[in-house]
């Protein structure tokens, strides 16, 4: 008999819940609003299994371009070979969820702007580029070195 190498083979825990998570979704899952133009994350939910998203593109990151009653079109860039090839996707809300990657840029916008406002009262410049990590300071070790050995070997026979 040859292996199943099917749509959903190998996906026992992808497309399963979490422990004590069954049952179903909150109200919140439904009641979220998706626009135009939001990065959203794609994810794997077992519970519905209407407009689930192909095994590939779990965990993935796009953009939406439709906006349906109970559904989403999302945009996502797909590696083929050598290229990026746009995927236009269709996907039930229950499996989407708003993508946390722009918030830390949005918040470093919001403190530059903080920062700049201050330096413009106060009269002084101020550095707003991220600067790599500087190199550890250097420091003395004390102490003698000790050399290990392995402990020997022995057999109880």
């Amino acid at each position: 008999m040859g292996k199943s190498h099917g749509l959903r083979s190998r996906t026992r825990y992808a497309f399963s819940r979490d422990f004590k998570k069954h049952g179903a979704l909150p109200m919140t899952v439904y009641l979220k609003t998706y626009k135009v133009g939001d990065i959203v994350d794609i994810k794997a939910n077992g519970s519905i299994q209407k407009g689930m998203p192909h095994k590939f593109y779990h965990g993935k990151t796009g953009i939406i371009y439709n906006v349906t009653k109970s559904a989403v079109g999302i945009i996502i860039n797909k590696v083929v070979g050598y290229r990026y090839l746009e995927k236009r996707i269709n996907v039930k809300i229950e499996h989407i969820k708003h993508s946390k990657c722009r918030q830390e840029f949005l918040d470093r916008v919001k403190l530059n702007a903080a920062k700049k406002a201050e330096a413009k009262k106060t009269g002084k410049a101020v550095q707003l580029k991220r600067q790599p990590v500087a190199p550890r300071k250097a420091r003395i070790v004390k102490g003698t070195p000790t050399t290990l050995a392995p402990v020997a070997y022995e057999t109880y026979i």
